[in-house]
């Protein structure tokens, strides 16, 4: 009996190699730049929900947190001088930005704004441009 061995020859294993890495190198830069996309909408989102805190939290106690007292008035009564904080808070815990820092607040905000919640991007320092760009509630439409 005669059997033929099957199997792929040397040059079928390395087109089908070429063709792989000629996608991988065509896809993975429209990935990186979808991860990119989903972080910035992530923080705008986040954004988002703590500006409602605030304003809930201004309406139970007539004034915002102020920067000392930060985002964390949110969570955690800052003073036993409101009467009307909620007990349980007005969310249940402070998220990171998708870089992992910690979100930053002040009040008054710039511009004549009451108040300034933003991420400093992915540096964590001032300034930047892309995904170092800092991402605030003065720039959420842009």
């Amino acid at each position: 009996m005669n059997k033929r061995q099957q199997g792929f020859t040397l040059l079928e294993i390395i087109v089908v190699i070429t063709i792989i890495a000629i996608l991988a190198a065509y896809i993975a830069p429209k990935v990186a730049g979808r991860a990119d996309d989903a972080r910035l909408s992530k923080v705008k989102n986040d954004i988002q929900v703590l500006e409602s805190a605030l304003e809930l939290y201004r309406l139970d106690n007539f004034k915002y947190p102020t920067t000392e007292q930060g985002l964390s008035a949110l969570v955690s009564r800052p003073s036993d001088d409101l009467k009307n904080w909620k007990s349980g808070g007005y969310i249940k815990k402070l998220n990171k930005d998708p870089w992992g820092n910690d979100y930053q607040y002040s009040q008054p905000g710039r511009d004549g704004a009451e108040f300034d919640i933003f991420s400093y991007g992915a540096d964590n320092s001032e300034g930047g441009e892309g995904v170092d760009a800092d991402i605030g509630t003065w720039n959420l439409d842009a």
